[in-house]
């Protein structure tokens, strides 16, 4: 029987340490500081922005929620954002995207200060090299510490990582390659897309496809990190593995819900912490 790696165990491991470098920082007169910027209210937004702030309150984390309307235009924007970007008391930026389409978010994304948002092109360099100092896209950094949780040690494993976005996939694959793992990554029109699945010791799902990956894409005992969230045919939450029919097969396999997608918060707050503390040691 395979083990089900959860995230809430992760989330709670992290918490504890993450509570303890608040106090610490609270103790020096420094209080860490999340701002979330949301245009409009959407709902997945909204449901997101409640956990994040959920999180941040149980480490000890302030968290500022700015909020601005739907019709907002470029240079008002620009305006707000800048506030809060050139604010020292806050340590992280949380914005939300994609933007609404009458926003440019290649310049807005370019704005951001390196050191308060892990998508700011400075970061994805920093990542892409191997610089510890940038911060990883949350979703991709969670798969990391779920596999570390678990003790799942990467050094000279096949990983197959099955998407090639730039808020997972690529990331993700560079991270695991400065851990020793052996990459592989594919995407939905890879020639033999089950066959080198097949080969991994570790397989990651993250294109964004449900139920994609199905047993005949997994090896025996293999560990499969599902970082898909999709709706299925019955109007219910799904990763891009088909759970029921690949659990048996594997070692170790995260569950959609409940999954890679409970750490992004605690990833998140981690972040916000790093950068208060490397604020504190600047001044």
């Amino acid at each position: 029987m395979s083990v089900l790696m959860k995230g809430a165990d992760v989330a709670n491991a992290m918490k504890e340490e993450l509570i303890e470098k608040t106090n610490h920082l609270k103790e020096q007169g420094v209080t860490p500081c999340l701002a979330i910027v949301r245009v409009g209210s959407r709902p997945d937004d909204l449901s997101y922005e409640r956990g994040a702030k959920k999180r941040m309150e149980m480490i000890g984390i302030e968290c500022r929620i700015v909020e601005l309307a739907e019709d907002i235009e470029q240079k008002e924007f620009e305006r707000a954002f800048e506030k809060v970007n050139d604010d020292p008391s806050v340590h992280g930026i949380l914005l939300f995207r994609p933007l609404p389409g009458h926003l440019d978010e290649e310049a807005i994304k370019a704005m951001i200060r390196p050191e308060k948002d892990c998508m700011s092109p400075v970061n994805i360099a920093k990542v892409f090299a191997g610089d510890e100092t940038g911060y990883a896209p949350c979703t991709a950094e969670a798969v990391v510490e779920m596999l570390d949780h678990y003790g799942i040690d990467v050094t000279g494993k096949r990983v197959t990582v099955v998407g090639r976005s730039m808020v997972v996939g690529k990331p993700l694959a560079m991270m695991l390659l400065k851990k020793h793992a052996t990459i592989t990554v594919c995407h939905t029109r890879t020639v033999e897309l089950a066959k080198t699945c097949r080969e991994a010791e570790i397989l990651v799902a993250a294109a964004g496809k449900a139920k994609m990956i199905t047993s005949d894409m997994v090896g025996d005992d293999a560990v499969v990190a599902d970082v898909g969230i999709n709706v299925d045919e019955s109007g219910n939450l799904c990763g891009d593995v088909d759970f029921d029919a690949v659990e048996p097969k594997t070692s170790y396999i995260s569950p959609v819900p409940r999954g890679v997608g409970s750490i992004t918060t605690s990833v998140l707050a981690k972040h916000v912490v790093c950068a208060a503390m490397r604020q504190a040691e600047n001044e």
